[in-house]
């Protein structure tokens, strides 16, 4: 739980700023978008000059988390755009890392604006004044919740179900391990307040494209086991995107598919990226801790769920982490770990 004295701190520095800008890290998932979308909202009704910027598209199944579309940086704002009209605040969700928000991040870094992270990620660059972060929180959007009921600031309907949608992605729709009494007794009042769990599972779950479906259905026929069954691994390259018609946003969640087979305890989706590099997304569902093996290149995220990029070609990228993780079941198994 986060002390109380920077819920105050927090609360202080909103309240002392205007323009607020809200952002979040390149390809902003579910947690991601509720969480921006819940505080745009709640600030926006406290009289704040409020932009939530995106550093990369939005998928198109959260679009219903905001009361208005949110901007994209280079699309539809340009950090000359954000220099002539400067904030007061800025305010990062979901991440506290620099390598998670290109362009803006580095903006931040020579400017003095003030900023406030809300977080529940351990990998840290430490890029707030003042930051609430919690790995404990099973979502960013439960520090959210948790922040707006201390300052006393109404969360309606509409910010019910952007919080609502945080912690159901983040927890697997309550199937993660951290899954907890507390988020489960916050999705309550949620609902209470307004969120609608089935209109939710179905804006998220029952609104592929067909492009999105062909995609997933491509990955899927490239399933490969190794360890005696307890990886998975799958790809997808440039030319499936370019056959099916897919965006790059459609893979969310693709990763979590493969641990339906029994045998399962981790599971890897290379993605190619347009410059050739190659986005890795690691979940465990087991033993092994996949943060740790995304840390020594450089990515981050949970003990059961996180990221890297790595260079190209595909199989560079397959090479590097099948080592890795072989490494790791091997240390597992010996209890070296």
């Amino acid at each position: 739980m986060i002390d109380l004295k920077l819920f105050d701190r927090a609360k202080q520095l909103i309240e002392s700023s205007q323009k607020i800008i809200l952002t979040t890290h390149r390809k902003p998932d579910g947690d991601a978008c509720g969480s921006v979308a819940a505080l745009a909202q709640a600030l926006g009704r406290c009289g704040k000059e409020v932009s939530v910027l995106l550093l990369s598209e939005l998928p198109e199944w959260y679009e219903f988390v905001f009361s208005t579309r949110p901007s994209e940086l280079d699309k539809d704002i340009r950090i000359a755009d954000i220099e002539s009209n400067r904030p007061d605040l800025v305010i990062i969700c979901d991440t506290n890392s620099h390598s998670q928000l290109p362009i803006i991040g580095k903006w931040l870094e020579p400017n003095d604006v003030s900023v406030l992270v809300f977080d529940h990620h351990a990998t840290s660059d430490g890029l707030g004044d003042v930051e609430l972060v919690d790995s404990i929180a099973s979502a960013t959007a439960v520090i959210v919740y948790e922040f707006l009921r201390y300052a006393r600031w109404e969360i309606d309907a509409l910010s019910a179900q952007a919080l609502f949608v945080g912690i159901a992605m983040d927890t697997g729709w309550y199937s993660f391990s951290n899954t907890d009494s507390r988020s489960m007794r916050i999705c309550a009042d949620l609902i209470e307040t307004g969120a609608v769990p089935t209109q939710i599972y179905k804006n998220l779950n029952k609104n592929f494209s067909l492009e999105r479906f062909r995609l997933m259905v491509v990955m899927l026929q490239r399933v490969e086991l190794h360890f005696d069954g307890r990886l998975a691994t799958q790809y997808l390259l440039n030319d499936d995107f370019k056959k099916t018609g897919a965006k790059y946003s459609d893979t969310e969640d693709f990763v979590n598919l493969c641990q339906r087979i029994n045998s399962v305890e981790a599971a890897v989706l290379f993605v190619e990226l347009p410059d050739g590099s190659i986005r890795c997304s690691l979940r465990s569902s087991g033993k092994l801790d996949v943060r740790a093996v995304a840390q020594k290149h450089e990515g981050g995220g949970h003990t059961m769920a996180a990221g890297v990029q790595l260079d190209g070609p595909f199989a560079n990228a397959r090479n590097v982490l099948l080592k890795e993780i072989g490494d790791a079941f091997a240390a597992i198994d010996t209890g070296s770990q």
